[in-house]
C-alpha cells in the first residue's frame, strides 16, 4: 500500500509521437524569422496520485489522445491567430481553392488552407506549442471522463536538445 509520501508519475517518450511542420514566429516587432520546419518531437509526463486501479493515468487513453493532437499538426504550416503583429485572414484563391494569408509589415504569405492548422497563440514557438498540446489533452481526457487530477507537463523538442516545456496542475 503506497504511504503518504509517496508520489508517482507517468511518462511518455515514444518514438511515435513525432510531427513535421513548417513555421515561423516574430521575434521582435519588427523582425519575423524566415519560413522553415522541424521534426518535432513530444514527451509527456502526468504526476498525481493512483486512482482504485493503482494508475496516475491510463496509458493507453494518453497515448492515444497525444498521437491525435499531434496528428492535427503533422505536416501542417503551424499559424498564429493571437499575434498582435500578424494580419491573418481566410480568403477564396484562384480557382476557388480556401487559402490562409499571413501578413507582416511588407512582407506576405499564402497557403492553402487544408495545410494549415491556425492556433489560438501569440507564437509558434516549442513554449507555446507544448502549451497548446497540454491544453488538448486536458481537454480530451476530461471530455473521456478521465480527467487529471495531478500535474501534466509537456516537452516539445524541435530539434534534438532545444525544447520548450509548459506545466499545469
Amino acid at each position: 500500500m503506497p504511504t503518504t509520501a509517496s508520489q508517482y508519475r507517468v511518462r511518455l517518450r515514444k518514438a511515435v509521437h513525432v510531427f513535421s511542420a513548417g513555421h515561423f514566429i516574430t521575434l521582435t516587432d519588427t523582425l519575423c524569422e524566415p519560413i522553415h520546419g522541424h521534426n518535432w518531437t513530444v514527451a509527456v509526463d502526468v504526476d498525481g496520485p493512483l486512482d482504485n486501479h493503482g494508475m496516475v493515468v491510463d496509458f493507453i487513453a494518453l497515448r492515444d489522445m497525444l498521437t491525435a493532437v499531434l496528428q492535427m499538426l503533422d505536416h501542417h504550416m503551424l499559424l498564429p491567430t493571437a499575434n498582435r503583429l500578424l494580419q491573418v485572414s481566410q480568403t477564396t484563391g484562384p480557382g476557388g481553392n480556401e487559402e490562409i494569408e499571413i501578413r507582416f509589415e511588407q512582407r506576405r504569405w499564402v497557403f492553402p488552407a487544408d495545410e494549415c492548422t491556425l492556433l489560438p497563440i501569440v507564437n509558434t514557438t516549442a513554449e507555446l506549442l507544448a502549451e497548446w498540446i497540454g491544453g488538448e489533452l486536458t481537454t480530451r481526457l476530461a471530455a473521456a471522463g478521465k480527467p487529471l487530477a495531478g500535474r501534466l507537463r509537456v516537452e516539445v523538442d524541435e530539434c534534438l536538445g532545444q525544447s520548450g516545456v509548459w506545466e499545469a496542475s
